[in-house]
């Protein structure tokens, strides 16, 4: 999976509710990764890093509000959108869910093209380039619709990968990514690359961005990653 494909975390135990959605999740472009019970669920997050998560409430072991919960109260985890799905039509329902961090709540039965909807409204705000926005750090302008990147107005060309890197680095910018997130992220979870190569492919794209001129807006950060700016 790369970064042209928003991951989806689908938290659902129910076998033909999973299926539906999955399929339909697919059929919109978007990876899937799913988990059955809220153990598993935060293994995931942690692991793969989604772009949003769609949480069933009811869940055997770890509630879906309690998952909810952990993701919202954690740094590194807040800013990843949660979708609540739920059974639980009553208000006061609806208001702790929301309260307890999620980002939109939709009780079943819902119509599934409404769903895809609240989905797209959410990655607009999160993850602006997949959706085709541009995206602005500084002097670079990145053109998620036409594959086209600007420093200081002059075109920068890059490769796929880079262009990758830079999309990824741009739309969190002052975030810090792994080695390994970034193998996720951009190569694919299912791809084995040395992480060496993420080394290889930031130092390529150091090099684009700063040929013609300007300061280095790529940070190492010692024993752990990059981050833009």
């Amino acid at each position: 999976m790369s970064t042209d494909k928003p991951l989806v975390l689908l938290v659902e135990d129910e076998p033909a509710q999973r299926e539906i959605l999955r399929y339909n999740l697919a059929s919109e472009g978007y990876d899937v990764s799913i988990a059955e019970n809220g153990d598993d669920a935060m293994v995931l997050v942690e692991e793969i890093g989604p772009d949003l998560i769609l949480l069933d409430w009811m869940l055997p072991g770890v509630s879906g509000i309690e998952i909810c919960r952990r993701v919202k109260s954690r740094r590194e985890t807040t800013d990843i959108p949660v979708i609540m799905l739920s059974a639980r039509s009553d208000e006061m329902d609806r208001v702790r869910g929301l309260e307890t961090g999620a980002d939109d709540y939709m009780v079943k039965p819902f119509s599934v093209q409404e769903l895809m909807a609240r989905i797209r409204t959410q990655l607009r705000r999160t993850r602006p380039a997949s959706v085709g926005q541009q995206l602005a750090y500084e002097d670079i302008i990145l053109d998620g619709e036409t594959h086209r990147v600007t420093r200081g107005g002059d075109p920068i060309k890059l490769g796929p990968t880079e262009f990758r890197l830079l999309t990824t680095f741009m739309e969190k910018p002052g975030r810090v990514w792994s080695r390994e997130q970034l193998l996720d992220r951009v190569w694919g979870r299912d791809v084995y690359v040395d992480t060496r190569t993420v080394d290889v492919h930031v130092g390529r794209l150091r090099k684009a961005l700063c040929k013609t001129g300007g300061d280095d807006p790529l940070r190492t950060v010692r024993g752990t990653g990059y981050a833009l700016g």
